[in-house]
């Protein structure tokens, strides 16, 4: 009998030409810290590859692509794959990512979610979520769904639609508490900020 994370981690899903994949082995590292280090990933930083490809093996990941389309004989376009099955890695082009960390069981935060300007607009993120929603429908001993955003306009609602997610509301001394304390690797990390 396979584990949870071992079925989790086989998850495919296909939409016209792109493919998403829980198999963090199709994810290209090069490329991924390319994206981390752009200015729109705000809330990260490139790891060295052997970090980076620790941290994608520790988690459950999906990746998002573009499948090369191929031209038959007669010129018709087919993908380079069957349905149901998963195409070859160099018929890959990486567009985007969303990174889950979780025990597999009772709790998953998701972050690192990211889609490249160039291909924003297109409702790839849209279907992004719906899979990583899919997925967390399927965990029946979870307790808990998390993310943190400081996007108020735009990733609120958008999470809260897709994902039936609650912004926790404080007040001192009431309910749930939530706390942190930033790392090293944190853009903000050694100063006192109440911002992202």
């Amino acid at each position: 009998m396979s584990s949870i994370a071992s079925e989790l981690r086989k998850r495919t899903w296909t939409k016209d030409s792109y493919f998403i994949s829980t198999d963090a082995s199709l994810i290209p590292i090069p490329k991924l810290n390319k994206d981390f280090a752009s200015d729109e990933f705000y809330w990260g930083s490139p790891l060295p590859d052997e970090v980076m490809k620790e941290m994608l093996e520790s988690s459950l990941c999906f990746g998002l692509y573009e499948v090369e389309s191929k031209r038959g004989v007669d010129g018709a376009v087919a993908a380079s794959s069957e349905a149901g099955s998963q195409p070859d890695k160099s018929a890959l082009t990486f567009l985007g990512l969303a990174r889950c960390v979780t025990d597999f069981t009772t709790f998953l935060y998701l972050t690192d979610v990211w889609i490249g300007p160039e291909n924003q607009g297109k409702g790839l993120g849209k279907w992004l979520i719906q899979c990583v929603q899919e997925v967390i429908e399927a965990m029946p001993y979870l307790r808990r769904s998390m993310l943190f955003t400081a996007d108020w306009h735009r990733s609120v609602p958008f999470y809260k639609k897709l994902m039936d997610m609650d912004v926790v509301e404080f007040q001192h001394g009431e309910g749930l508490a939530m706390m942190e304390r930033r790392g090293k690797g944190h853009p903000g990390y050694g100063k006192k900020t109440s911002g992202y």
